[in-house]
């Protein structure tokens, strides 16, 4: 073996050329996807740009500004008009994201439209299913999920997303898209989604906090990998095309874990609390946010995902 003075791993360090020739790990636009929340009325936070709400009137614009910077994809989520306990606005064709895919489909042929596939924006209880006596019944949630990923791919929708963490939702989804001649579109699972608390900022630009109790019964507890893999490997077994691991900085060890497990495509989502905890940290002067933030997705990369849901993506044309 070498030794120092022969071995001097400072020698491809000391310039930022040196440096970019031996870089192991690289940020591409082309892998992020900028959430964008379509709403009836439009609500902009000054805070957290990421979370401001769109109507269908401003939404193009917004899109427009992103595809011209060089984002090649967006996920949109939406706040209903009304709310019920069937989740209505969630599959009716007439829905606020029925709405955006038919706005921005013709006026974006390249783009790719993802959509988030749950209920909780769209229930009165603000729960991801139905609810029967004071909990989420899984099967019963099933239809209108499916009803759901149906509408977006009939709207125009590329890839669905399902978030919900219903049992069998992947296969019901799957089963459903052929049936109804959409067997080319994808379907981007959430398969290891965790209750987690970061995920506050989130709530309150979707409108989506639960009116009554927690998710803990159906999303992922924080303390279990092996249950993640468990799900993943059932999702994938089901006919999902991609899986993803949310949040993701607390969970960088399920992203690498999920990594070496399976081949298949692998997302992370940078979740609300994350961005939120380095906007606020840069607000008070204790970090530069730019620097922090390209770290911070650098290290979701690094762990093993292939594509990275943020919202930092619209900062992303400048940055890298």
């Amino acid at each position: 073996m070498s030794s120092f003075p022969v071995t001097r791993l400072r020698r491809f360090r000391r310039t930022a050329p040196l440096r970019d020739l031996v870089r192991e790990t690289r940020l591409s636009l082309d892998q992020f996807v900028m959430p964008l929340f379509v709403a009836p009325e439009a609500l902009a936070n000054e805070e957290l740009p990421g979370m401001a709400r769109f109507d269908l009137h401003g939404l193009p614009h917004e899109v427009e500004r992103l595809a011209s910077a060089g984002v090649r994809a967006v996920m949109l989520f939406g706040v209903p008009w009304e709310k019920d306990e069937d989740a209505t606005g969630a599959w009716q064709d007439t829905g606020i994201v029925q709405n955006a895919l038919r706005t921005l489909r013709p006026r974006f042929p390249e783009l790719v439209l993802l959509t988030d596939v749950c209920l909780c924006e769209y229930t009165s209880h603000g729960h991801c299913g139905v609810v029967v006596d004071g909990e989420v019944d899984n099967d019963r949630s099933l239809e209108l999920l499916v009803r759901t990923a149906v509408s977006h791919a009939e709207a125009g929708a590329d890839v669905v997303a399902p978030s919900d963490m219903m049992d069998g939702r992947v296969a019901a989804i799957r089963e459903a898209l052929d049936d109804y001649g959409f067997e080319t579109t994808p379907i981007l699972s959430y398969s290891a989604k965790y209750a987690s608390a970061f995920y506050g900022p989130f709530r309150e630009a979707a409108d989506s906090t639960p009116a009554f109790g927690d998710r803990r019964g159906y999303q992922l507890d924080p303390a279990n990998v092996r249950e993640a893999l468990r799900e993943c490997k059932i999702d994938l077994a089901e006919g999902a095309d991609a899986i993803m691991i949310k949040p993701a900085l607390p969970y960088l060890d399920v992203i690498r874990a999920a990594r070496e497990a399976f081949q298949a495509p692998l997302a992370a989502y940078n979740v609300s609390g994350e961005y939120a905890m380095v906007k606020a940290a840069a607000r008070a002067g204790w970090l530069d946010e730019r620097d922090a933030a390209l770290e911070s997705l650098t290290a979701i990369k690094r762990a093993g995902a292939d594509l990275i849901v943020s919202y930092w993506t619209r900062d992303l044309p400048a940055w890298l």
